[in-house]
Formats: C-alpha cells, structure tokens, sequence
C-alpha cells in the first residue's frame, strides 16, 4: 500500500508530501520492518506522478519481490528549492550554468536532513512498525550528494545509504572535508556509482560525463578509509535518469538491506 500524507517541513516552513510504501502484509502480521528514506519522492513510486513521467517504480518491484521493507518517499522542493534543500552548502557559482542566473544556490541542506532526523523520522518509528535502528536513505543526482552528506553527520541513524549518479561536484570541496572529519563507524553498509553517460548533451560551463566520474572516485577514495562496507560501481552505459535507476534499484536495495555482510 501507498499512502500519501501532508507535513510541514518545519525549518522552511514548507508543506510537502511524503508517500510511504508498506509491504502487502503489513496489515496481516505484527512484524517490524527496516525503512529506507528516499528523495526526490513525487519518482520513486507511480509513472504519473513523476516529474518527467517516468519513475523508479519502487513499490511494483518491492511487492513483487516481497521484500520487507518500508518506504518513505519525501517529494523534492519545487524549481530551485530543490538544489536549495539538497545542497548543503552554498554554491555562489554555478547559478550560471545550471539556470542562467547569477543565484547562490543550496545551503538549506543541513536544516533538510536534520528535519528527516529529528523530526520525520521519530513521528515515523511512532505510527508505523519500524525497526529504528535499521534506517536507510536513497537518493540520485543531488538526492545522492544529500544521501552522504547525512551519512556523515547521521552515521548512526542513517546506516544504510545509497547515492546514484551523484552531483557532489556541486559541493565538492566541502564534503569531501566532511568526510574526512568525520568518524562514520555507523554506516554499516554504503553503495554508491556512476554511469559514464550521465550527461547527454554537456553544455560550455555545466557538469561533463568526466566531472561526475572524477567527482565520485575522489569521493569514494576517502568513503574507503571511513566506511568497511562500501561499494562502488561504475556503469558503462549509464545515463542520468529515473529508468536507469529503476534498473539499478533491485541490485542497490540488496545489498543494503541483505543480511549477509
């Protein structure tokens, strides 16, 4: 079952909708479940809610797969916002390239995900069957760079992550500085990749097919060092979408969530 319900994202003061998947005997059994928080909500479920029509069909697999696992899908910020919200940091120059406009893009990041940590998360674990301590978060593009952004500062709440094609060249510098500062013994299991065609058609100041690859190795090259669990793919075919995603989804969620380390 899908349920979509309203909340407030409260240090923004925005109203959003999250849609949250519960396997098909959740009403038939008293069983607890792991959870996995994913961005980018309006993608993750149903073709017609998705932004470009086209979505990761989460639950089709899930029911199909009978995994036991809860899904809370958050809709992105509308526009901007959304670099806004899943940047972490502020970004002064690359309003340009990305929208043609001389704008300061993300810095609302932190505030997002300690919203999902401190807020979301416990009215969650409170309503529905969860297993608190065995909490995941997925996202894409900036979805992944706001994935491990909260494996960094959430280690021990969010110990199961995944970040495909990613976008950490948007905070680069910064985050690979989080990494290293930060202690992530928590992280019990961490995936991330990247396509080698994640850019289409590359345009004279915005991200390049390189720029992604380089991005995420430098990532990873520290991620090694601080996470025992890793896993690192690069996707010879891979593109910058949410069917590529969905084809990736099943092998991602299984390794997180499988119980063989």
């Amino acid at each position: 079952m899908i349920e979509t319900r309203q909340v407030t994202i409260t240090p923004f003061e925005r109203e959003r909708v999250i849609r949250i998947y519960t396997p098909d005997d959740y009403e038939l059994t008293d069983k607890r479940y792991p959870v996995l928080y994913m961005h980018d909500g309006q993608n993750v479920f149903q073709d017609e809610d998705a932004s470009y029509k086209m979505s990761w069909r989460v639950g089709d697999y899930l029911a199909a797969s009978k995994r036991d696992l809860i899904v809370v899908a958050i809709d992105s910020a509308p526009g901007e916002m959304r670099l806004d919200e899943y940047g972490p940091w502020e970004n002064p120059y690359i309003g340009e390239s990305l929208l043609g406009q001389d704008v300061t893009l993300g810095g609302q990041g932190s505030a997002y995900i300690e919203y999902i940590a401190q807020e979301l998360k416990p009215i969650i674990d409170a309503n529905y069957r969860t297993k608190p301590d065995e909490t995941g978060m997925m996202g894409s593009s900036m979805g992944g760079l706001i994935s491990i952004y909260a494996a960094c500062v959430y280690p021990d709440v969010f110990t199961r992550v995944a970040s495909l094609s990613s976008a950490f060249w948007f905070n680069q510098t910064e985050l690979e500085q989080l990494i290293e500062a930060n202690d992530m013994k928590g992280v019990e299991r961490l995936y991330m990749d990247v396509g080698r065609k994640e850019v289409e058609q590359p345009t004279a100041d915005g991200p390049t097919n390189e720029m992604y690859l380089e991005s995420s190795e430098r990532v990873y090259a520290l991620l090694r060092d601080k996470v025992e669990h890793l896993r690192f793919e690069v996707i010879e075919e891979g593109v910058h979408n949410e069917i590529a995603w969905r084809e990736r989804f099943p092998m991602v969620v299984s390794y997180l969530f499988s119980e063989d380390l």
